[in-house]
């Protein structure tokens, strides 16, 4: 595994040092994945998404521009309280 060099304002260092029982390169690792995810996955073409849809057999044809846009909506707040949540350590 590589080890990388983090900086943080001290502010934040004595906040993180009152909670010892957390492993913060844990939390860093998890924060670095999700962040590369969704990095990632933002770079999809509507190509790309459009044959993910076909290969599930999704048939876009029936849903109305008003349910497109209430699952956007509802996607769009699934994916904040995902992306906003702190991951869990163990």
């Amino acid at each position: 595994m590589a080890n990388i060099t983090l900086s943080v304002p001290g502010d934040l260092h004595r906040r993180m040092k009152k909670h010892r029982e957390v492993r913060w390169s844990e939390v860093v690792r998890r924060a670095i994945a999700e962040y590369l995810e969704n990095l990632e996955g933002r770079s999809r073409t509507a190509g790309q998404l459009l044959s993910i849809l076909d290969k599930d057999g999704v048939d876009l044809s029936n849903v109305s521009v008003e349910q497109a846009e209430l699952y956007y909506k509802k996607a769009r707040a699934l994916e904040w309280q995902r992306t906003s949540t702190t991951p869990a350590t163990s």
